[in-house]
């Protein structure tokens, strides 16, 4: 019985080390994630159906399959196309397992919290947005004043 408390003492750096790696993918990928997730929300909600299409494409994709198949698909599957593997991009960031994690991450996050953000902005009692519109603020302000603190305030 000792002998397993000594190998968890062995390797306690390694795990510490996993630790902080998990916590920066979550971080970095949640932050990246929130800001291309409202975009995305913004966009699902346009009157237009031309602007609907790919965003709704992209949340069905990333919400319908599998992380792990995403992440499968980023890091071995880019790699597949001559085109990808002599862009510039390939050496720095897409050859690599970190930054390949972080796109997946953020892709898969982002599709996530545009449903929610979209969720709660349909959710804000018409009431308040006609009263913007009563004091004649312009679509931005109406959106920055009172549609996202409110939205984010429901989220």
């Amino acid at each position: 019985m000792d002998w397993n408390w000594q190998v968890i003492f062995e390797h306690i750096p390694d795990l510490l080390g996993g630790a902080v790696l998990t916590v920066q993918l979550v971080v970095i990928s949640g932050i990246i994630g929130l800001f291309f997730g409202l975009i995305l929300a913004l966009l699902r909600l346009s009157k237009s159906w031309a602007v609907q299409v790919l965003p709704f494409l992209y949340i069905f994709f990333f919400r319908g399959t599998p992380l792990l198949v995403q992440i499968f698909l980023i890091y071995y599957g880019l790699g597949q196309f001559e085109a990808v593997r002599d862009s510039f991009l390939w050496d720095p960031i897409l050859s690599q397992a970190y930054w390949c994690a972080i796109i997946a991450f953020t892709m898969n996050t982002s599709a996530y919290l545009a449903e929610i953000i979209r969720g709660a902005i349909q959710t804000i009692p018409a009431g308040e947005l006609e009263a913007a519109d009563a004091l004649g603020m312009s679509k931005w302000q109406k959106l920055t004043r009172i549609t996202l603190p409110r939205a984010f305030g429901i989220v």
